[in-house]
C-alpha cells in the first residue's frame, strides 16, 4: 500500500474520534448517494416510458410510411415487391386510411379506420400480439356483415364486445334526389384490442382493404399507402434512403418514424437531459460536504501535516492524501447510490406498483429501462463532481509551512 493511501485511509477511520467532522461527512456521503440514486430512477423511468412510447406507436404505425403524391396508390402490388428487395426491409402491407363515424345503440363516436390486409399486417404492425379478444384472421370470416377490430377503450365505451353490431357512417357518400346522403354499413366487431396508449385504444378501428373500399366508395383497386417494417429502427435513415432510390419511379412520398415523430422525442430527449442536469445538482451539495469536512480537516490536522512535511513527505503527497480521503467518500456515496437507485428501478420494473391514469398520460404505468450507458455517465459524473471537490482543500494542505505550523507548538 502506498504511503499517501495509508494516511488517507487512516485519517478516514479516524473521523469517528472527531464526531462532528464524522457528521459532516456522513452528511456528504449520504447527499452524494441520494442524488445518484434519485438520477438512476428518473433516468431509467425516462428511458422507459421513452422506450415503451416508440414501441407503441411503432406497433400501431410502420417505420416506414409510403403514400402517394396524387391521393391513391393503384400499383401498390408492384411497389411493394420493389420494396421488399432494398436491404434492411422485412416486411411490407398495404394500407387504406379514413376518418368515419361509428354509431352503436350506444352512443357514437368518430373513428380512424385503416383498411389492413390480415395476411402481411403482421409482418408490419403489433396488432395480434395486442388483442384482448378475437383474433386478427377473423377479419377475413365470411358473413352477413364485415369484421371489424376497435380498441378496449371504445369498446369500453360503447359497451361493445365480440360479436356486437355497429354502423360505419362514410363521409364520401352520394348525391341523389333527396341530396347527398352518406354510405351507411353494418359491421361485425371480430375483436378488440388495446395497445396501452388511450389515444389509440378511444378511436381506432381496422377492418379489411375490401370492406374499407365498398365502404369509401372506391371504384378502383387503390389503397392509400404502404407500411414498411425494418430490421433496425434506428438504421432507419439510411433504409429510407436506399428506399425513395429503388421506388422513385412511383411518384410516392417516403416517410420514416422518426421524420414523422420528431418533435415528440425531441422533447422527450430534452427533458431527459434537463432532469439529469437538476439531479445532479444534488450530487453537488454533496460534493460542497465533501470540501467543507476536507477543510475542516485540514485545519485540524496542521500539525499533523507538518510533522509528515518535516520527515520528508512532499507537497505533492499531502496533497494526494487529502484528495483520496475525499475521493473514497465520493467513492462510497456514488456506490451507495447504485445500490440504492438500481434496486429500486427492478423493483418498479418488475411489479409497475405505480400506475398511472390512461386517459392523461400515453401508458398507464411506470416504465422503467436501465441502460449501461446511462449508469456509467451518472456514475462518472458522480464521482467527478467528487473529485473535484477535493481539489482545493488538497491544495491548501499541501501549501502548509511546517516552520509556521510548528512555530506555537
Amino acid at each position: 500500500m502506498r504511503f499517501e493511501t495509508f494516511v488517507a485511509l487512516r485519517y478516514l477511520f479516524a473521523l469517528r474520534k472527531q464526531s462532528f467532522i464524522s457528521v459532516i461527512s456522513i452528511f456528504a456521503v449520504c447527499g452524494v448517494a441520494l442524488g445518484v440514486g434519485a438520477l438512476i430512477v428518473v433516468i431509467g423511468v425516462m428511458n422507459g416510458f421513452s422506450t415503451d412510447l416508440r414501441d407503441k406507436i411503432l406497433g400501431v404505425n410502420s417505420h416506414i410510411l409510403v403514400t402517394s403524391l396524387r391521393g391513391g396508390i393503384k400499383d401498390y402490388r408492384e411497389l411493394a415487391e420493389s420494396a421488399k428487395d432494398v436491404v434492411g426491409v422485412t416486411g411490407v402491407t398495404p394500407f387504406i386510411y379514413s376518418e368515419v363515424m361509428l354509431s352503436t345503440r350506444n352512443g357514437v363516436k368518430g373513428v380512424v379506420l385503416r383498411g389492413i390486409d390480415p395476411s402481411t399486417s403482421g409482418a408490419v404492425l403489433s396488432l395480434s400480439q395486442d388483442m384482448v379478444s378475437g383474433d386478427v384472421a377473423n377479419l377475413e370470416t365470411a358473413g352477413d356483415s364485415p369484421a371489424i377490430i376497435i380498441g378496449s377503450e371504445l369498446a369500453k365505451r360503447l359497451g361493445l364486445t365480440q360479436g356486437s353490431e355497429v354502423n360505419l357512417l362514410s363521409p364520401s357518400g352520394r348525391s341523389g334526389p333527396a341530396g347527398f346522403t352518406p354510405r351507411v354499413k353494418r359491421f361485425v366487431v371480430a375483436g378488440v384490442f388495446r395497445t396501452g396508449m388511450f389515444e389509440y385504444d378511444s378511436s381506432l378501428g381496422y377492418v379489411t382493404i375490401p370492406a374499407a373500399r365498398k365502404l369509401l366508395g372506391y371504384k378502383e383497386d387503390t389503397v392509400s399507402g404502404l407500411e414498411i417494417s425494418v430490421n433496425d429502427v434506428y438504421n432507419v435513415k439510411n433504409i429510407t434512403r436506399s428506399l425513395r432510390e429503388k421506388v422513385g419511379s412511383f411518384s410516392v412520398y417516403i416517410r420514416n418514424w422518426q421524420e414523422m415523430n420528431a418533435n415528440l422525442f425531441a422533447a422527450l430527449e430534452l427533458e431527459k437531459t434537463a432532469m439529469f442536469i437538476i439531479l445532479a445538482m444534488i450530487v453537488l451539495v454533496g460534493s460542497f460536504s465533501i470540501v467543507t469536512t476536507l477543510v475542516m480537516l485540514v485545519i485540524q490536522k496542521t500539525k499533523d501535516i507538518a510533522v509528515l512535511m518535516s520527515i520528508g513527505a512532499s507537497a505533492s503527497s499531502i496533497r494526494r492524501i487529502f484528495m483520496l480521503q475525499g475521493t473514497f467518500i465520493g467513492f462510497a456515496g456514488t456506490l451507495l447510490g447504485f445500490l440504492i437507485g438500481v434496486p429500486v428501478s427492478l423493483l418498479l420494473k418488475k411489479y409497475q406498483f405505480i400506475k398511472l391514469p390512461s386517459n392523461v398520460y400515453p401508458v398507464d404505468y411506470l416504465p422503467v429501462r436501465l441502460e449501461a450507458v446511462d449508469l456509467f455517465a451518472i456514475g462518472a459524473a458522480a464521482f467527478l463532481l467528487c473529485f473535484l471537490a477535493t481539489i482545493y482543500p488538497a491544495r491548501r494542505a499541501a501549501a502548509l509551512s511546517p516552520c509556521d505550523a510548528l512555530r506555537y507548538e
